[in-house]
């Protein structure tokens, strides 16, 4: 029997409404000053106000920061601990999409520790300890609320990760409620997103991929392709939004424990440089880099075709099915509004060459890969991405 180890958020509480609970479920565990990262937008749209409201009814003194960007950088996590400093933080909310989620995290572990962020970047560096930390998504796409990963922008455009189960919160608050109202565009990539994290997780060539990991990515694009096109037609379906993030939860398990691949390593550069939302981003390389991975990996994309698409089930042959499968991907990316090439986001056919190199830093990435990709590979699957 394979060894391997499974890790993941220990206490999830998924149920339509819950954040006007957020006090009751997270209060006692984030102690009497908390200190509640978000983003403006959420911020400005009062879709924060009863978790606030609800951690204030329960005692708690809260310290909101909510000057989160998307692609966070390195500044607005040490703002943020600064913020949790000065107030004497003894927890850590955070609420919002993955970037929220990943400030929070960060901010924890220094909070709690006194590390040095250049000390914790990479997978296992983080030594912790950490503030307790509880986390509420408002996308489904991430699966941030159930991974050891916090995904910063430093400098520039460069990505980096701290891996690191430390970093696992204590509690996840799902909360289909909080996600009605995200337009048609963010719930298309963000479940994207999600898809790319099973895919990736199922094929995932990491010594760890294991049988938990693979049951749940393929509960997950069960969820996701039987409501991904509801979700974005009616944005009102508590039901399929429901299933989305519950779907977007479970892939997260999976790849927090079978890591994700060459799609997200291609991706990176798209968002650090080019500032195209992540979810989006993923889309646009997905089917490239599926047809990159075939020879190697067919068999496994042809076992879980038809649980994101039933009808898949009737492609005969691992061959068939499998490039059966990477067109529906592409096919749906198109059915949902996003765009399906590099120059629609403004993407020039110089930068190519840039964008390949800046892909190969993603090493912790790459290694996942079921196919070997060097610095050609990864420009030529721009080249048919563009």
């Amino acid at each position: 029997m394979q060894a391997f180890t499974f890790n993941t958020t220990p206490s999830i509480v998924f149920e339509a409404g819950c954040a006007k609970r957020f006090g009751a479920i997270a209060g006692k565990r984030l102690g009497p000053t908390v200190l509640f990262v978000t983003d403006p937008g959420l911020r400005k749209l009062g879709l924060c106000d009863a978790a606030i409201a609800s951690l204030e009814s329960v005692g708690a003194s809260v310290a909101i920061f909510d000057s989160v960007e998307a692609d966070p950088s390195l500044a607005t996590v040490m703002k943020a601990v600064q913020a949790g400093r000065s107030a004497g933080a003894t927890g850590v909310a955070g609420f919002g999409g993955g970037s929220s989620l990943d400030v929070a995290k960060v901010a924890a572990l220094l909070l709690g520790s006194d590390e040095d962020i250049d000390g914790a970047w990479g997978v296992a560096q983080a030594r912790g300890p950490r503030l307790p930390l509880v986390l509420a998504p408002t996308t489904a796409g991430t699966g941030s609320e159930v991974t050891p990963v916090s995904i910063i922008t430093v400098g520039e455009e460069e990505k980096r990760g701290v891996s690191s189960a430390i970093i696992l919160p204590d509690i996840a608050v799902l909360d289909p409620e909080l996600t009605l109202g995200l337009p048609p565009a963010i719930t298309a990539a963000t479940g994207v997103d999600a898809m790319v994290h099973a895919i990736e997780a199922y094929a995932s060539k990491n010594a760890n991929n294991n049988p938990l990991s693979k049951m749940l990515t393929r509960q997950a694009l069960q969820l996701i392709g039987a409501n991904i096109e509801k979700a974005v037609l009616d944005g009102k379906d508590v039901e399929a939004r429901g299933a989305m993030l519950l779907g977007s939860m479970l892939a997260g398990q999976a790849f927090a424990n079978s890591p994700v691949a060459a799609v997200h390593a291609l991706a990176y550069p798209i968002g650090g440089t080019f500032h195209v939302p992540h979810g989006l981003s993923n889309a646009l390389v997905l089917p490239h880099v599926l047809r990159f991975n075939a020879p190697d990996a067919a068999h496994l994309y042809a076992e879980i075709a038809a649980d994101a698409f039933p009808r898949l089930a009737r492609e005969e042959g691992v061959q068939g099915r499998c490039a059966a499968f990477i067109e529906e991907l592409a096919s749906l990316s198109k059915r949902l509004g996003l765009q399906p090439r590099l120059r629609d986001v403004g993407i020039g056919e110089e930068h190519l060459e840039k964008m390949a190199a800046d892909a190969m830093k993603q090493q912790r990435l790459l290694v996942n890969n079921p196919r070997n990709v060097a610095e050609p590979d990864a420009l030529a699957i721009y080249r048919a991405a563009w």
